[in-house]
């Protein structure tokens, strides 16, 4: 009877060390960066809801592994990144829920490259091309809320479409996106980018 409890208990831990979540690898603005970022995104919830989530850029949306490929792949990737800058072009709308009002970067080739190196040690087949943004709004919005949320970011902090920062640290993020709230979201490991 106990050595079939064993068994049963190894298969559990065995099981929930195999088990696959969703991760994200995401690009983190610096401190002052992002302190400016939360201050406008708490404007824009104030007024039209969604959830609280940290300022980032998506390098890599979410891809299913187990956490220790995920750590893995994220190291391998961090180790052939070098430091960039992203460049704010302007406040967007989009047409998905995790895509509603965001600053659009501009694709230079460091940022594009910064993805595409991240996705081949990940092996993730991106769908299009790679739309570099910082997200300030998740939700699901009319198109005349998001236009509204547009303008009263602009008002909020009128010089933030021209922002430029130094981008240095990738972060491994769990990023289950079937959780709307953003609760269950969490930074699994932080990496400081070598020049």
């Amino acid at each position: 009877m106990e050595a079939g409890t064993t068994i049963m208990q190894q298969v559990q831990i065995s099981e929930a060390v195999l088990e696959k979540h969703v991760y994200s690898v995401w690009a983190l603005p610096p401190e002052y960066v992002r302190v400016r970022v939360k201050k406008l995104m708490e404007g824009l919830r104030s007024e039209f809801g969604g959830p609280q989530f940290e300022p980032h850029v998506t390098i890599i949306g979410a891809i299913r592994l187990t956490e220790a490929e995920a750590r893995d792949r994220f190291k391998k990737a961090c180790e052939t990144v070098k430091p960039y800058s992203a460049t704010v072009e302007k406040i967007d709308t989009g047409t998905f829920y995790y895509q509603c009002v965001y600053l659009l970067l501009h694709p230079t080739t460091e940022v594009v490259e910064a993805s595409a190196l991240c996705c081949s040690h990940f092996g993730y087949n991106r769908s299009g091309s790679y739309m570099p943004h910082l997200s300030l709004l998740y939700g699901d919005l009319t198109d005349e809320e998001k236009k509204k949320a547009q303008e009263k970011a602009c008002i909020l902090d009128e010089g933030i479409s021209s922002l430029s920062f130094p981008i240095s640290h990738l972060a491994l993020c769990k990023t289950d996106t079937e959780d709307k709230s953003c609760k269950s979201w969490e930074t699994v490991e932080e990496f400081s980018l070598q020049p």
